[in-house]
């Protein structure tokens, strides 16, 4: 007759002997890897300072879409046909390693900070809308409007200062505040602020 089976405990039996080459060995070299992974992050760090400062902290379910897409893209390019764990290790390191290489760069050379981050910009000066300035931000009125509310003011006459900080985040100062906190930018009547001038 037939053979006879154990019966199913339930687990799934994992064949550990055949898992251990393919966990591991790279099927790309280490420097190409690691070259890979720079490419892609250097491509992400220049996309995203492109694609604004609102898209930082203000993402909506569009931006959310093409984050997602990007990184499914992007997958393939940061570490090839690789499914081992080593491959993503060093792809994910590499990453790591030039996000604390970039962000101890930025806090060091106010220069290259600029570059990499942009410079805050002023969407509001002594309650006037700088239209052109919400216009490169693609910012709405109604989207000030609903901040504002947010932040329990009623007018635009009663806000001093509305920034929008290189890191995605809208600051709305009354105009005391704006005096004490930032006098230069209350000065200065273009739409950016250029710290030191």
């Amino acid at each position: 007759g037939p053979p006879s089976r154990a019966p199913n405990s339930g687990r799934m039996a994992l064949p550990l002997g055949s898992l251990g080459g393919s966990l591991f060995d790279l099927h790309l070299g280490l420097d190409e890897k690691i070259l890979r992974s720079l490419l892609v992050f250097i491509f992400l760090a220049v996309a995203l300072r492109l694609g604004g400062k609102r898209e930082l902290a203000q993402i909506n379910v569009l931006d959310l879409a093409v984050l997602l897409l990007a990184s499914n893209a992007l997958q393939n390019a940061l570490i090839g046909n690789d499914s081992t764990v080593t491959g993503g290790v060093i792809g994910a390191g590499t990453l790591f390693v030039a996000n604390y290489a970039f962000v101890h760069l930025t806090y060091r050379n106010a220069r290259v900070r600029r570059i990499l981050e942009g410079r805050p910009r002023v969407l509001l000066r002594n309650g006037k809308l700088d239209r052109k300035a919400m216009a490169k931000e693609a910012i709405t009125e109604e989207e000030l409007v609903d901040q504002l509310l947010d932040k329990g003011m009623s007018s635009f006459d009663g806000v001093g200062l509305i920034i929008l900080e290189t890191n995605g985040k809208l600051v709305f100062l009354t105009p005391e505040q704006a005096k004490r906190l930032r006098p230069n930018m209350l000065a200065v009547e273009d739409a950016d602020y250029s710290p030191g001038g």
